[in-house]
């Protein structure tokens, strides 16, 4: 089961299913606080009962929240913080952005993203920024982005990086999943050497999860049916999850890509400082946060001018 997590609190997205559920699950098992975050009320109640049966001293709930919506994503950010001050809690050891979806079919957020960049990217990259006031509280806290092999031999498509006017349901997913690594290297940059918060991509590898199958595809559906007899099962892809969120010797280390708990070089794009600070200043902006905002949630100090 591990070290005991008892007295660390720990949110976790696409909670309510596959990889986000075995996470979940397993820091409930280890006596740690679990906010989980899912789409459907239902399958949010479900969590919550099977968290709860994992450890009789752990916390736990589930909220609700598409995070394809900016909106929802400030909405949660205020209902975790409301919820952690209920707890008596004023720090977080840890986030787990593992929400992912993928769309065969072009499709638009009610902000007008595209789906996959919405969800997959600018949802970690809003939801980390709100948190991080809570984060910095802690003595050590992690923020876990899945990521994936995808990412190698996949640039930005600058002038359109959301694909919209050439959308191609492969590309857009792997375009994601590179700007996960790209935001986690950024943030480490911005956090600095001396911050108590620490970043890492996570690679799952291929994981028997229904991501495929959320396609309006069935050429694609029977696709993913047939990549599954490889795949592992979501308990093995938590485990290196569970290790980036909660090992205390990793907070020194400058590895910022991990599979099964083995630090890999991710692909030299990924590492690019300008692409990291290109690709940050483009997130802000879509999700609406300025410069001053930003560095607030980084704990910068504002500038004086005399």
């Amino acid at each position: 089961m591990g070290d005991s997590l008892l007295n660390k609190t720990f949110v976790v997205t696409g909670a309510t299913s596959g990889i986000g559920l075995a996470v979940a699950e397993a820091l409930a098992q280890r006596g740690a606080a679990v906010i989980g975050v899912g789409r459907s009320e239902e399958r949010c109640a479900q969590a919550e009962e099977r968290w709860r049966a994992c450890h009789h001293q752990a916390r736990v709930a589930c909220l609700v929240a598409d995070l394809s919506v900016q909106a929802e994503v400030r909405r949660l950010i205020e209902e975790i913080s409301t919820l952690l001050a209920t707890w008596g809690l004023t720090a977080l050891d840890g986030l787990a952005n593992v929400a992912g979806t993928f769309t065969f079919w072009q499709t638009l957020t009610p902000d007008g993203f595209e789906t996959q960049w919405a969800v997959n990217h600018l949802a970690p990259f809003s939801l980390t920024l709100g948190l991080l006031p809570l984060l910095r509280q802690a003595p050590m806290a992690r923020v876990v982005t899945v990521s994936s092999g995808s990412h190698y031999r996949t640039r930005l498509q600058w002038d359109d990086v959301q694909l919209q006017r050439r959308y191609q349901p492969l590309r857009a997913y792997k375009q994601t999943k590179l700007a996960n690594v790209l935001f986690t290297a950024e943030l480490n940059r911005r956090l600095g050497t001396a911050s108590t918060v620490r970043a890492f991509a996570a690679d799952p590898g291929l994981v028997r999860t229904g991501i495929g199958f959320k396609a309006r595809s069935g050429l694609a559906r029977w696709i993913w049916k047939l990549r599954l007899w490889r795949a592992v099962p979501p308990e093995d892809a938590a485990r290196g999850i569970v290790f980036l969120l909660s090992e205390p010797s990793l907070q020194g280390s400058d590895a910022i890509y991990w599979k099964d708990c083995q630090p890999l070089r991710p692909s030299a794009y990924a590492l690019n400082e300008e692409h990291g600070a290109r690709l940050w200043e483009l997130s802000a902006r879509l999700c609406g946060l300025s410069d001053a905002a930003c560095g607030e949630q980084l704990g910068d100090e504002p500038t004086t001018h005399g």
